[in-house]
């Protein structure tokens, strides 16, 4: 099978990804039209990526594509919703790279506590102030407010409790009982974390609920002095609200990730937000460490591998939590050859369609039975035609979904 990257991948994994019969062709620097040349011209079935974008053109390109992977969490720089158009499947790595984004996260926590970058700066610049940077606060006995609990936001509870702060924590998902199994205040909004906390750190997936989730009436609700954190998508806040409350003087901000990043590697670029005093950024590399790296890539190895050897995707993120069916057609049968295929042609005649189906087989290989999801009710004359559709047939049942 073969495989794309376009992007930077460990050499092991690339000659894991050989070992396990795979035609590997690397271009870790190409991009936007490049990208949909090499596509065109490799006809990979498997494209792996980490920061370079997938879009329409890129799809359109690669008819032979089965599969994309993001070699990361987040999706949003793939076009998901053509890919799940034309049947492309898209996997992901998610809470490989957790740690280093909370570690990260917490650097930015205790760096703004400290002014650890605006005395680095002065000291590089000859510049003696041992008065000036004596007034941090400290974060003991502090709270943290936590916008997300997926695996980078529970990374953060531990760190947080080691020292020494209370935690106030929101997601969609979380409940009493869990924020209570994990050590952690339970937030029913985020207005109620932001009115809780004194650092507020955002671990959220980037959609179209989320998109400026940290507005500023939210930002309103932070308390004098607070600190907001970003790890997850620049978007997730809206940035000139952020700019705004960082300029009157409320809040500080630490932001691995803002609006409107540059997609290079490197070059000059307009620093907003980044040219306020009590604002500092690092180059969004949350997920930049060896280890976060290297864990990443052998989940994709993983997903390759059971992609070639089971046909299912790990992962997947493009699947429909359920199919529209109503109808739930049973099939037992021989496993013979064309009994599966007499089946379909039936339902096909009579105009039922197929949204998702499965067939196992019993011990032995003598037989099989096929769980067959219908977008409507078969007649009773196409069950009695699909039970004399093949001598192979054992019996044939319908039940409503």
């Amino acid at each position: 099978m073969k495989v794309l990257v376009a992007d930077k991948f460990p050499a092991a994994e690339v000659d894991a990804l050989t070992a396990a019969g795979c035609v590997v062709a690397c271009a870790p620097d190409i991009k936007d039209e490049a990208l949909a040349a090499a596509l065109a011209a490799e006809r990979p079935s498997i494209l792996i990526v980490r920061s370079t974008e997938v879009q329409t053109m890129h799809l359109a390109a690669a008819p032979t594509l089965a599969l994309i992977i993001r070699a990361g969490a987040g999706v949003n720089t793939i076009d998901v919703a053509e890919a799940s158009a034309r049947g492309v499947y898209v996997a992901n790595c998610p809470g490989k790279n957790s740690v280093a984004v909370a570690e990260l996260a917490f650097a930015h926590i205790l760096s703004l506590d400290r002014r650890l970058v605006d005395g680095a700066l002065d000291l590089r610049s000859g510049i003696w102030n041992k008065k000036g940077y004596q007034k941090a606060q400290g974060i003991l006995g502090r709270t943290l407010g936590l916008l997300g609990l997926g695996g980078i936001g529970r990374e953060m509870i531990p760190r947080a409790h080691a020292f020494g702060m209370d935690v106030v924590a929101w997601s969609r998902s979380l409940t009493p009982s869990r924020a209570e199994a994990l050590g952690v205040t339970y937030g029913q909004t985020p207005a109620d974390v932001a009115r809780q906390c004194d650092v507020l750190s955002v671990h959220l997936a980037l959609n179209e609920e989320t998109r400026g989730l940290v507005d500023a009436a939210l930002l309103a609700d932070l308390r004098d002095g607070a600190i907001v954190i970003n790890t997850s998508r620049g978007d997730v806040i809206d940035q000139p609200a952020l700019q705004a409350a960082v300029q009157q003087g409320r809040i500080r901000a630490g932001l691995d990730v803002f609006a409107n990043e540059p997609t290079v590697g490197s070059g000059e670029f307009d620093p907003g937000v980044f040219s306020c005093e009590g604002v500092q950024g690092t180059h969004h590399i949350g997920a930049s460490t060896a280890q976060a790296q290297a864990a990443v890539a052998e989940e994709v190895v993983r997903i390759v591998t059971t992609f070639l050897s089971e046909g299912s995707v790990l992962n997947c993120v493009n699947l429909a939590d359920h199919a529209d069916a109503t109808h739930l057609l049973v099939v037992r049968h021989r496993d013979e050859v064309g009994v599966l295929a007499s089946v379909l042609g039936t339902l096909r005649e009579a105009g039922i369609n197929v949204q998702e189906m499965e067939n196992v087989l019993f011990k032995g290989g003598d037989a099989a039975c096929a769980r067959i999801q219908l977008d409507r009710a078969p007649h009773e004359s196409v069950l009695k035609e699909l039970r004399a559709a093949s001598e192979h047939i054992l019996a044939v049942g319908i039940n409503t979904l």
